[in-house]
């Protein structure tokens, strides 16, 4: 499939979740995919807005399924979240006032992904919802721990003026079992009890695939971003002018894919149907 693109694809941006993967169940077998991507001399690297896991984590999850990537590969929407929070609140010092809390508080409806990225830039983050201490900002994320006590508290927050952020806002997430609630689902009740819209950092923004894009020193044109939604993988490869190739194993189906506009580059069945 991708011979027929036209100029010839040097690298490939992937998606995971409904790509590589539904929640622990590989699609397909990934290490014979990666050895054919290898093999046709592709350059690879992973962006997900899905913002639980850590970019060890992620790691460590690929090399279970055969898989060996390095760090500079995985880009989420957790990492370019804490990085845009650096920008916004500190640009010129980044380290400053680290030891002070109430500074660099940062209240988290999240996961580990989310919370050790934010520790990572020197922000504080707030996942107690007794918590009291006025942060600079909240951030919405994928929860299984959600609790009304949390929303609670989050709402508070924005409604009293703290800006709100969010690693993505996809409304559903793929499972073996089928679609549960994604961070979208758990944004969008946030937005409807503070009538406030979230600063949202993963795809369709194009933030993250530009700077798997610069790892990989490659431009746009180069690149065929791969995932299997089409508002968000699909509309962000396209808005950084990208090739895009939509895999139907995880959330789109085919009349949805065909009826997109503008359309997808490539369909195919999975990442092994698109890469042979």
């Amino acid at each position: 499939m991708l011979d027929t693109l036209t100029p010839t694809v040097r690298g490939l941006i992937l998606d995971m979740d409904g790509v590589l993967w539904r929640d622990d169940s590989p699609i397909g077998d990934l290490q014979a995919i990666f050895d054919r991507i290898r093999e046709r001399e592709l350059k690879v690297a992973l962006a997900t807005n899905n913002a639980t896991k850590t970019v060890d984590e992620y790691l460590e999850k690929l090399h279970s399924f055969g898989v060996l990537l390095e760090s500079w590969q995985i880009v989420t929407s957790s990492d370019a979240l804490a990085q845009i929070l650096v920008d916004k609140f500190f640009p010129s010092h980044p380290d400053h006032d680290i030891d002070k809390k109430d500074r660099r508080a940062i209240f988290v409806l999240g996961e580990n992904g989310v919370i050790s990225a934010l520790r990572e830039k020197g922000f504080t983050p707030i996942i107690d919802p007794e918590e009291e201490t006025r942060p600079l900002a909240v951030v919405s994320s994928f929860d299984r721990k959600l609790t009304y006590a949390k929303l609670r508290r989050a709402t508070l927050h924005v409604r009293a003026g703290v800006p709100l952020f969010a690693t993505n806002a996809d409304r559903s997430f793929p499972t073996p079992d089928g679609l549960i609630p994604g961070a979208g689902a758990i944004l969008a009740a946030l937005e409807a009890a503070t009538d406030v819209r979230a600063t949202v950092v993963g795809k369709p923004s194009p933030v993250m695939m530009e700077l798997a894009a610069r790892r990989m020193e490659l431009g746009n044109a180069e690149i065929l971003v791969v995932g299997d939604r089409l508002e968000t993988d699909i509309a962000g490869g396209q808005a950084m002018q990208a090739r895009t190739g939509l895999v139907l194993s995880g959330v789109t189906k085919k009349d949805q894919a065909i009826e997109w506009r503008p359309k997808p580059d490539l369909i195919a069945e999975d990442l092994s149907s698109l890469i042979k």
